[in-house]
């Protein structure tokens, strides 16, 4: 811990981080507790004693978008330089910060820079780095994957604040970490005001109206398992660890359902094996950026190695082509597309949950990646009160493997269809003349299209 004492007046939690000289250090702030002011403050003193001693530094403040970038620099640094400045002046020392719009540059060369955060932003410089209400940015694993080699040289320093999102980002997976080098403080509302920061906590609380949004913003609470459609302990409940193999075929009827790809999205296809009366996972495919006729060839692939009693496709959008052209195939009564209406989508998110419910379900055990794509799905409901469903779009998807797995199951709720033909007449004797007759009664038998009775 650092002995210098900030000359501005702190609260308890505040001069607790800002005295914290951790090289790795993440903080849960309750909303409207100062924490812009207070991690901005740190960076401003640090550049200001680094000019005192004649070095430099270099401060990149990574935010959500350009807007909390810019509050970052106004609200934060320039305000706390400009107070550094005066003092400077009251002691004769001639020193006044160069500013920009996102970036003030002090005489001696220190700089401090706020961006708005991508993949490309935090690879683009060597600096200490502040993340600002890192559990809201978009993709901020992938952002964390870009920015922590970045800051890998001796004496960089991290600091990563934010008030919680969910568990479905990097921010939950720093702040519930242990034993791995970071320094972590916690100041929800109650703390906050303990300390004397001048708050009314049941009248805030009343005023709030709303307990989810009180238990996130002011407790530091994570929602994920009030607010997702899957909670984890049903995804768990129904993981084991024979599924997801193909290998384990027992070669009953199969289900499939299968989420088209949209550029960066990815193309799912979910397969269900029924065994009694639970749906087992037998392959999950999953690709980025195919073609169609790739995907045709993987969904004809399967076709070929499963008794495929139905599929049913996603046919919104791009999806009406490869519906109609997988009907062709395999035969209208097989292929089934389902339309994304707002009223579908709850239909097979409704059946979906109920089947991890019932436990009625085996998904592959351990999969980092399924589970997280499983729970990311929320149900809200807009101004009008028609609910509808929301997925964050991160490198591990849009929610791709979820609806997959949803139309795998709707593919299932009709039960097995009874195949319906008509026997071939005979042919005459003689006609095996013209070549390969009893293979051509076979093929034609082999397309004979089944009929649904439901």
């Amino acid at each position: 811990m650092s002995a210098v004492q900030p000359a501005l007046p702190l609260y308890p939690y505040q001069r607790r981080w800002v005295l914290d000289d951790a090289r790795f250090k993440i903080a849960m702030f309750a909303r409207q507790c100062g924490k812009t002011f207070t991690s901005t403050l740190e960076l401003a003193l640090d550049c200001a004693r680094a000019e005192a001693l004649g070095q430099r530094r270099r401060w990149v403040i990574l935010s959500r978008g350009e807007r909390q970038a810019r509050e970052a620099m106004n609200e934060g640094v320039k305000l706390h330089l400009a107070a550094l400045s005066a003092g400077f002046k009251a002691y004769d020392y001639d020193w006044e910060p160069g500013i920009k719009a996102l970036e003030v540059e002090l005489p001696g060369g220190s700089k401090i820079t706020a961006l708005p955060a991508n993949p490309d932003t935090a690879r683009g410089f060597s600096a200490n780095v502040l993340l600002d209400e890192f559990a809201f940015h978009q993709d901020s694993r992938a952002i964390w994957k870009a920015l922590f080699p970045v800051i890998s040289k001796p004496g960089l320093k991290l600091r990563v604040i934010s008030t919680p999102n969910g568990k479905g980002n990097k921010f939950y997976d720093l702040m519930t970490g242990a034993d791995d080098g970071w320094s972590r403080h916690t100041t929800d509302i109650y703390q906050a005001v303990a300390d004397g920061l001048p708050r009314n906590i049941e009248e805030l609380r009343k005023g709030a109206g709303d307990d989810d949004l009180w238990a996130q913003e002011f407790e530091l609470k994570w929602l994920d398992e009030a607010s997702a459609w899957l909670p984890f302990e049903l995804i768990t409940a129904c993981e084991h660890e024979a599924a997801g193999k193909p290998e384990h075929y027992q070669g009953g009827p199969c289900f499939v359902g299968v989420d088209i790809a949209s550029r960066n999205d990815l193309f799912v296809i979910w397969v269900f094996e029924l065994v009694g009366d639970v749906l087992w996972v037998r392959e999950i495919i999953e690709r980025r950026r195919i073609t169609f006729a790739e995907q045709d060839m993987l969904l004809d692939g399967v076709f070929r190695r499963y008794r495929v009693i139905r599929a049913c496709m996603d046919q919104t959008g791009m999806g009406e082509k490869p519906v109609e052209d997988a009907q062709r195939r395999h035969g209208s009564s097989r292929v089934q597309g389902v339309l994304f209406t707002s009223s579908a989508k709850l239909e097979l998110a409704t059946r979906g949950k109920e089947g991890f419910e019932d436990r009625k379900l085996r998904i592959p055990e351990g999969r980092n990646d399924l589970r997280a794509d499983l729970h990311k799905l929320k149900k809200v409901t807009g101004a009008t009160g028609v609910p509808r469903f929301v997925a964050d779009s991160d490198s591990n998807g849009h929610a791709d493997r979820t609806w997959a797995c949803f139309l795998a199951q709707h593919a299932a709720a009709g039960g097995q269809t009874p195949i319906e033909f008509t026997a071939a007449p005979s042919l005459p004797r003689g006609f095996d003349n013209l070549g390969a007759a009893d293979d051509e009664a076979e093929d034609h038998l082999a397309l004979i299209e089944p009929r649904s009775t439901w």
